[in-house]
């Protein structure tokens, strides 16, 4: 019979370190950039591949915005990052103008 290894305090303190993050994430250097990112509609990012619906590239498009926004990353070094995603990650990343702007330089 499997035990249940849930550990609510361990849960909580993972929570609380997430949220944590993610607010000074949206607090961040590129907190404009994740509001557009975040606004973008699923049909937009389906525009994008169509008949591939890959909101797995979009959610990590985000976790990178989101990080480089805590840690204050220089645009060079979010260009780069973003890059590493491939050429759908670049193309989800020019639908908010001031990436598309970043992915130029």
């Amino acid at each position: 019979m499997p035990t249940n290894d849930f550990d609510p305090n361990a849960f909580q303190r993972a929570l609380d370190e997430s949220l944590r993050r993610g607010k000074e994430a949206f607090l961040g250097l590129y907190r404009d950039e994740l509001q557009a990112l975040a606004g973008l509609s699923r049909a937009e990012i389906d525009a994008i591949s169509p008949g591939v619906t890959d909101l797995q590239t979009y959610d990590q498009l985000m976790i990178v915005v989101k990080e480089a926004s805590r840690v204050n990353l220089a645009q060079a070094q979010l260009k780069s990052q973003i890059v590493k995603l491939g050429d759908l990650g670049v193309k989800i990343a020019k639908k908010v103008p001031s990436l598309a702007k970043i992915l130029l330089v």
